[in-house]
């Protein structure tokens, strides 16, 4: 068993995360590469000097930290991290889990067979009464389900779980703001329900109001609870399309309620059955599809599918400008810098974390990376 981590590590661990330009990917190296968030914060600065950063790094205010873990404390919510065995497997078996989630609720929800239940925000009436319906009959079951807390089929999906649950079954909430946010205003009923019978999940700190670019993290860690994905009604372009895109990537089920074609909310979920999808149309359905899940997905749906880049720990002092002549505005796999630059993957890895801390990297899907041109940076 993981020794608990000691409180000055989780401090840290938490101001590593909040520092500029680290997100999960460049957490992970970092840890591996110093052994603790302790030893790699007084590190940063020269890093993020070697990449060729422009002003002079400032790691996140350390007060602002200790402001963070108050606010969780004060609504009786608190930190999970990816080695702490409260921490979801299924979710840290996916490609750079979150590396700490804000919860408050029932944890042990994190230990039964999840559901991921996703789609249209203005949903059809008989779709918003078919997502409560197949939530219930799951819940009823022993299985969680897991979804997003918006309007339509998420709140559907997490009223119909919270009617039918028993035994081991229940709902979690996965929000894309700080735990003590509520969004959609009209969910603050149905939010704290579920914080008292369910779990309620966040990847932002306490008090972040929601922006666009924080649902496609939220969806990858619906996905990433879940054996498998269902999507009840959802239009071609859609966040509900991304989950489940994400879902296969993970190596889980994917599934889909029919609708008419007629209907642009049911154009999604038809997609998804013809590249693949599983078609199902009672909670019997779905539950028999996770129930006898062991790790092989039967649904065939393999669209944008994505691959990570496994960091290596070797130093990357001589390689930094290499690299950055290499990459462009426009992204370019990590392994063609490797193959290009004739560097070891983990001088590479190091050179892009040093131009990252910089300022001047981004990341993107697919293991790809960009310069941030310079009017940007």
């Amino acid at each position: 068993m993981t020794p608990p981590l000691d409180p000055a590590e989780r401090l840290a661990r938490v101001r590593l995360l909040r520092s500029p330009n680290v997100g999960p990917v460049t957490y992970y190296h970092l840890l591996r590469r110093f052994g603790s968030a302790l030893a790699a914060l007084p590190a940063l600065p020269d890093l993020a000097r070697r990449g060729g950063g422009a002003r002079g790094y400032v790691l996140a205010d350390a007060a602002r930290i200790d402001a963070e873990f108050e606010a969780a404390a004060r609504s009786h919510a608190q930190h999970v991290f990816h080695d702490e065995a409260e921490y979801p497997l299924a979710l840290l078996a996916v490609d750079t889990p979150p590396p700490v989630l804000t919860v408050r609720g029932n944890l042990a929800l994190f230990d039964q067979p999840g559901v991921a239940m996703v789609g249209a925000r203005n949903a059809s009436a008989g779709a918003v009464r078919l997502a409560r319906d197949f939530a219930a009959g799951l819940a009823s079951r022993g299985f969680v389900v897991v979804s997003g807390l918006a309007r339509g089929i998420d709140a559907a999906a997490h009223t119909g779980a919270l009617h039918g649950m028993a035994g081991d079954g229940g709902t979690i909430a996965v929000i894309a703001g700080g735990i003590d946010v509520v969004y959609p205003p009209e969910h603050a009923a149905l939010q704290d329900r579920i914080a008292a019978q369910g779990l309620l999940v966040a990847e932002m700190p306490p008090g972040t109001e929601p922006q666009a670019r924080h649902f496609p993290s939220r969806n990858r860690i619906i996905a990433g609870l879940a054996a498998g994905t269902v999507v009840v009604e959802a239009a071609i372009k859609s966040g509900s399309l991304i989950t489940a895109r994400l879902a296969a990537e993970y190596g889980r089920e994917v599934m889909a309620v029919p609708g008419s074609p007629l209907d642009a909310r049911s154009h999604g979920c038809n997609h998804l059955i013809r590249e693949g999808a599983i078609l199902v149309q009672s909670a019997d359905d779905i539950a028999e599809l996770v129930d006898t899940f062991e790790g092989t997905a039967r649904s065939t749906f393999r669209d944008g599918a994505l691959s990570e880049y496994l960091a290596g720990d070797a130093d990357s002092a001589g390689v930094v400008d290499r690299i950055a002549g290499l990459v462009g505005v426009a992204p370019v796999a990590i392994d063609e810098l490797i193959r290009q630059s004739g560097a070891t993957p983990g001088a590479v890895a190091d050179a892009l974390l040093d131009l990252e801390l910089a300022g001047r990297l981004e990341r993107h899907a697919g293991g790809r990376v960009s310069l941030i041109p310079p009017s940007s940076a």
